[in-house]
């Protein structure tokens, strides 16, 4: 399991990559003394990590808080919760109940930590944007490639021109040919696949707003990005390719499709009765 899946401060976990040797060594003691830090200054914090307080204090604030005290009360509050639900690995002499039950229950945690990352007012403006675009284009490869083809088939149903792309060729020869009418939506559990990248550069390069759906939130598409949703599941070591995390994106996107079906409710219900009478005729 990957370091940052210990910490049970979510936008530790999720910023974790971006820090620097001397903020890790902060973010490493905190997960190995949790409880001890409640009682810690910062001065006790810089000594025990073989920092400087002023390098506390930065790392504090590079997570978004206003100092330790305030890290400290966030941090507080996650342990509560962990201590009453806790987040648990499989193992492999588990039975096929216990594992499912576990892995329910972090893909369940990994949406709650979900709401205390995302930006909500990020995915006002994302459904503004897409309220205006002329076409939809969503980028992404491997495991991220599942969720979007389910966003392609859900606002389909809403009347958009969306299409999904999950080969790099056609997300590069796609961004070549959109101008600033349309938007591509990027989604990425890392944010540092190279061949996203280059084609999130050429749709930047034709003014095209970009929205980044990832994990991480410093990660190099999410620099690049206009607009951010930011959301990171519980992994498990059993799992490959960022299993709890690709529910916590498909989660993100159908917060949107949320937002544009409320937009325009009536026209939205009579393109889903035309949806389903025409399918209707294809059932027996």
């Amino acid at each position: 399991m990957e370091r940052e899946q210990l910490f049970q401060l979510p936008v530790l976990r999720s910023r974790y990559r971006d820090l620097t040797k001397a903020e890790r060594r902060i973010a490493d003691y905190i997960v190995e003394n949790e409880k001890q830090i409640m009682g810690q200054t910062i001065a006790d914090i810089a000594e025990k990590t073989r920092s400087s307080e002023i390098t506390v204090s930065r790392f504090c604030k590079k997570l978004g808080f206003n100092g330790l005290q305030s890290l400290k009360i966030a941090l507080a509050g996650d342990l509560g919760m962990a201590e009453e639900l806790g987040f648990e690995d499989v193992l492999q002499n588990d039975s096929y109940e216990a594992a499912a039950g576990k892995l329910f229950h972090n893909i369940n945690e990994g949406l709650q930590d979900t709401m205390k990352l995302l930006d909500f007012n990020a995915v006002e403006r994302a459904i503004e944007l897409l309220l205006r675009a002329r076409s939809l284009a969503v980028y992404g490869l491997g495991n991220s490639a599942i969720v979007c083809r389910d966003i392609e088939m859900r606002f389909m149903r809403l009347g958009m021109l969306v299409h999904a792309y999950d080969d790099a060729h056609m997300q590069v020869a796609s961004a070549a040919l959109l101008s600033e009418k349309d938007v591509v939506v990027v989604v990425s559990h890392t944010g540092t696949t190279l061949e996203l990248l280059q084609s999130v550069a050429i749709a930047k390069g034709n003014k095209v707003p970009v929205i980044a759906i990832t994990s991480y939130v410093n990660s190099p598409l999410a620099r690049q990005a206009d607009l951010v949703l930011h959301g990171m599941g519980r992994e498990l070591s059993v799992c490959s390719e960022a299993a709890a995390s690709r529910f916590v994106h498909l989660a993100i996107a159908d917060v949107l499709y949320m937002g544009l079906s409320w937009k325009n409710r009536e026209l939205h219900m009579k393109r889903i009765d035309r949806l389903h009478q025409a399918l209707g005729e294809k059932r027996k």
